[in-house]
């Protein structure tokens, strides 16, 4: 049995009530871990810790902040063998998924805004030769990051970073569902030499540690990523004391399809954007609407390529879709399946649990394919975050326009046409914080990341960010 600790002023420690909360490996349903069930008094000891620490890691040269973020980049590439396998096992994600993808973008993200920083300039206003204006942006102090467990890694390391480039402290809490690269992380910070207090990781369930995060009097901005509900309620504690916030919600993502589109590269990355991460990433395209003209020979192609799909153990190279988190998450897909069906949905591909050999314990669904439902209903409008999509026909841009934007989400849209005009035109008219032309989930960690409606409130990603984490002061001088 594994035991995870928080990483409280340099130190790794239990939590001071000695509670511990269960951590299952999803491939086999079975216990593997602990972690700290921390209160109210870890958190205040988090950030007494990193309230001790803002002076000296504010006061630190941009250069110096850029070295010790490029050694813990460097860390996590030297134990990208064992993240990959500590992920795979911490979330039921394939572990080619893994080494491929989470751990290098977790990677990217401490080295990208290493670098970010020694570019982060601010901004002068010359007024006609009698004065000038200009703009300081300094650290806040001590925030919040709480990130999800669908990347866990990948999110955490997407908050962090910035943070600490921009000379904050940080109090951190990752999902309690998948808390051991966190963990690991803060072996690979202690070991980079990362002054004690700068980062602290607390472990522990979002109504015992993440809402007292939320509303903690000393803490000046809370960055997040999980559900809206959880959105919602952090708003409502930080907004009455002024705190800044960045909220990364859900998404109800369509993914449209035009019958000019370059069919093979499509249908190949519609596969991705449907299923990758078990369905898990809030981008994913989960409701496909394909012109008329091509809908027929889509399905086809696509229900004959899912049903291919193997599901199974992660650690095996040849698993395509590995397990969903938890038990808790496998009883909500598994009821939004049978809702489709109530909803008059036919099941193309999939619909069922699966049971591998070996791990019949573990919580896998087979990739899910459903037809013959409206965008109204409940199975269209509210978000699975599961191995499940629905297919349905579109005639025109105008139609296709009026439907996608018909949802309280905006994150991301994929749009695959050859019309150059038309992707324009529908680009600028889409409710969405993202739109990928012809490609899915290509980023460049430079463009502003986020969505509308629903989906979020802020942005993330390049200087976003950076100013996010900052506070500005306009400086005026009078020649």
């Amino acid at each position: 049995m594994k035991k995870i600790q928080n990483y409280i002023d340099g130190i790794l420690q239990d939590a001071t009530c000695d509670a511990v909360l269960e951590v299952y490996n999803p491939a086999t349903g079975k216990q593997y871990a602990t972690a700290p069930d921390s209160r109210e008094e870890d958190v205040d000891l988090a950030v007494q810790a990193a309230k001790k620490a803002f002076p000296a890691w504010s006061a630190t040269s941009n250069e110096e902040r850029h070295d010790i973020l490029m050694r813990i980049s460097q860390g996590i590439d030297d134990k990208l063998e064992e993240l990959a396998l500590a992920e795979s096992i911490d979330n039921g994600k394939p572990l080619w998924l893994a080494k491929s993808v989470d751990i290098p973008r977790a990677s990217s993200n401490f080295r990208f805004f290493a670098t970010a920083i020694m570019q982060f300039s601010s901004d002068s206003h010359e007024m006609n030769g009698y004065a000038i204006n200009y703009t300081l942006r300094k650290p806040l102090g001590v925030v919040a990051c709480i990130s999800p467990w669908n990347l866990p890694l990948y999110l955490f390391s997407w908050k962090i970073a910035p943070a600490l480039a921009a000379g904050n402290t940080v109090v951190a809490k990752p999902s309690e569902i998948t808390p051991m690269t966190a963990y690991l992380l803060s072996k690979i910070c202690i070991d980079a030499g990362l002054p004690a207090g700068v980062l602290n990781i607390v472990h522990g369930l979002g109504q015992h540690t993440g809402a007292v995060m939320s509303s903690h009097p000393q803490i000046k901005a809370i960055s997040f990523t999980g559900s809206t509900k959880v959105g919602a309620d952090i708003a409502s504690k930080a907004a009455p004391s002024f705190k800044k916030y960045s909220l990364e919600m859900g998404g109800k993502n369509p993914n449209i399809i035009f019958a000019d589109c370059d069919y093979d590269r499509m249908l190949k990355t519609t596969i991705r954007s449907s299923f990758a991460n078990q369905g898990q990433i809030c981008l994913c395209g989960s409701k496909i609407f394909v012109q008329k003209s091509l809908y027929e020979k889509f399905k086809k192609d696509f229900v004959s390529r899912v049903s291919t799909m193997k599901v199974g153990d992660p650690l095996d190279p040849d698993t395509k879709v590995g397990a969903v988190v938890s038990k808790p998450h496998f009883d909500k897909v598994m009821y939004y399946i049978n809702l489709a069906k109530d909803e008059g949905g036919k099941i193309l591909a999939g619909g069922k649990s699966v049971q591998p050999k070996g791990h019949e314990n573990g919580w896998y669904i087979e990739p899910t394919i459903i037809e013959g439902l409206n965008n109204d209903c409940r199975t269209n409008q509210e978000e699975i975050f599961g191995p499940v999509v629905t297919i349905m026909p579109f005639d025109t841009e105008e139609e296709i326009l009026e439907i996608a934007n018909n949802s309280t989400y905006g994150l991301s849209t994929t749009l695959w046409t050859q019309d150059l005009s038309r992707a324009h035109r529908m680009a600028a008219k889409i409710e969405s914080g993202i739109v990928w032309i012809n490609t899915w989930l290509l980023r460049d960690l430079r463009t502003p990341f986020g969505g509308m409606k629903n989906s979020g409130v802020g942005r993330e990603g390049g200087y976003e960010a950076l100013r996010f984490f900052t506070e500005t002061t306009n400086v005026c001088i009078k020649y």
